[in-house]
C-alpha cells in the first residue's frame, strides 16, 4: 500500500515523465495520506489503442492518462480529494505540450478489505 496504477495513451510517450512523475507522486501521497516512502508502488500500462468519442481511433487525436491510488481504508473523502488534486496538478507538471489533446483524470479508492500482500 499504496497501490498506484497510471494507465496512459502511447501517444503522450515521449511527453511523459514518468520517472519524475512517480516520485512528485510518492512525496505528495506520504505527505497528504499519510503512507510510508517505501509502501509506495507505482505501475505504468501505456496503451497502444485509444479511442475517445465517435472519433476515429486511427485519427490518435486525443490522449488519456488516468490514475489510480490503492489506500488502505481510513483516509477521510477530504484527504482523497486533496491527492487527486494534486495528481492532477502533477500531470499537469509531467505530461509536456503533445499534439494531441489530453484528458487526465485520477481517483483515489480504498483497497477490498481482503487485500494482502508479501515481499521477497
Amino acid at each position: 500500500m499504496p497501490q498506484i496504477t497510471i494507465d496512459y495513451s502511447d501517444t503522450v510517450q515521449d511527453a511523459f515523465d514518468r520517472e519524475g512523475f512517480a516520485r512528485a507522486l510518492h512525496e505528495a501521497t506520504v505527505e497528504i495520506a499519510a503512507a510510508k516512502p517505501e509502501a509506495c508502488k507505482t505501475q505504468f500500462r501505456p496503451s497502444a489503442y485509444t479511442v475517445f468519442g465517435y472519433e476515429d481511433p486511427e485519427a490518435r487525436g486525443h490522449a488519456v492518462v488516468h490514475v489510480t491510488i490503492g489506500l488502505l481504508a481510513g483516509r477521510s473523502e477530504e484527504t482523497k480529494a486533496r491527492l487527486t488534486g494534486a495528481v492532477l496538478e502533477l500531470l499537469r507538471e509531467h505530461v509536456a505540450q503533445a499534439a494531441v489533446t489530453l484528458h487526465a483524470s485520477a481517483e483515489v479508492r480504498d483497497l477490498d478489505a481482503s487485500y494482502r500482500k508479501f515481499d521477497r
